[in-house]
């Protein structure tokens, strides 16, 4: 393999282990300083700091003019590390994406050229106006972390994320993303409409200059490797981790869902739980964080029947009943 994005840092085992209060610190501090640029949202904000905590992948879907593109860019100027901006659209080629190689006269060979996927956070704009198979060449680089192109795999630097907006499937112009897509964000959130106090203070701070200008780096890319990291070791015991099976599972054999969660959703909504766990000051995850991870990891991943869809039920109201129903284990941690 080859690595395009920079010279890799040695292990990040040679440096002192990160504790729990350095990853809420952090943590806070992303939190702070992107509130200052998207108002009255800290929901949508920590579930996006839970998403890059847990090295997922995020997607911001709701209709235009509400932030979705101000959320990403945020996110990502809090951390000093390389940043791209893609717009999706239809005549976006896959080669835009993942680079091409090119002949060069000089040196009588080919030479790669990077795609916008080289960056450590990549912002997907609009992602569904971009054709299917544009769309598709995300699919090797959100779950291998690597770009094959013309025979020949490049790695990409960690941290590596994904955060794409996209407007509802019903606006003009727009492609439904394939399932294996969706599957590759561990997370969906919407924006929604700002209060009407948040929307006055957006008035007030937007119209002295955009907040973004001001907004400094916090930390950095081998800062939130190594958090990551930490997070990763967090305990989940078998109960906890039989609690997530048995949910993801029973989402398979209902006959509300036309189409269940898979197995990788099992394996994220156990590390988004791991990060809020992170963020909550605690060593091991309880059966609380996940149940409050269920609408974002799984809500997207899932397909109503066809029954639930004529009586116009939220995917997240179906969800919520089936961990209702669902037997909660009594001891989240074993000794």
């Amino acid at each position: 393999m080859h690595s395009f994005a920079g010279e890799r840092p040695g292990p990040s085992s040679q440096l002192p282990p990160i504790g729990l209060d350095e990853v809420r610190e952090v943590a806070a501090a992303i939190h702070q300083g992107v509130s200052c640029v998207i108002e009255g949202k800290p929901e949508v904000i920590r579930t996006a700091v839970i998403v890059l905590l847990a090295q997922g992948h995020l997607l911001i879907e709701d209709v235009p003019g509400v932030g979705k593109t101000m959320l990403a860019k945020a996110l990502s100027r809090s951390i000093d590390c390389r940043m791209r901006r893609v717009q999706f659209t239809p005549d976006l080629l896959p080669s835009d994406i993942t680079g091409v190689s090119v002949f060069n006269q000089d040196s009588h060979g080919f030479e790669f050229r990077r795609g916008a996927i080289f960056a450590n956070i990549v912002v997907g704009d609009e992602i569904n106006r971009a054709s299917p198979k544009t769309q598709s060449a995300l699919l090797e680089c959100m779950q291998e972390s690597q770009v094959t192109v013309d025979g020949t795999t490049y790695e990409l630097d960690q941290p590596f994320m994904v955060m794409a907006t996209q407007n509802p499937i019903e606006m003009e112009g727009t492609f439904p993303l394939p399932e294996a897509q969706r599957d590759r964000f561990m997370a969906r959130i919407s924006m929604g409409y700002p209060t009407p106090r948040s929307e006055i203070a957006m008035l007030e701070t937007h119209g002295q200059g955009h907040p973004l200008d001001d907004l400094q780096p916090v930390t950095d890319a081998a800062t939130i490797r190594r958090l990551a990291e930490r997070v990763s070791t967090l305990y989940a015991s078998p109960a906890l981790r039989q609690y997530i099976v048995d949910l993801v599972t029973t989402t398979r054999s209902s006959p509300a869902l036309r189409l269940g969660a898979s197995p990788r959703a099992a394996l994220q909504l156990l590390r988004a739980s791991q990060a809020l766990a992170a963020l909550e000051g605690r060593d091991h995850v309880i059966p609380e964080d996940v149940q409050q991870l269920v609408g974002p990891v799984l809500a997207h991943r899932v397909i109503l029947s066809s029954d639930v869809q004529h009586l116009h039920r939220r995917t997240e109201d179906v969800l919520g009943e089936l961990v209702a129903h669902l037997r909660v284990p009594t001891a989240s941690r074993s000794q």
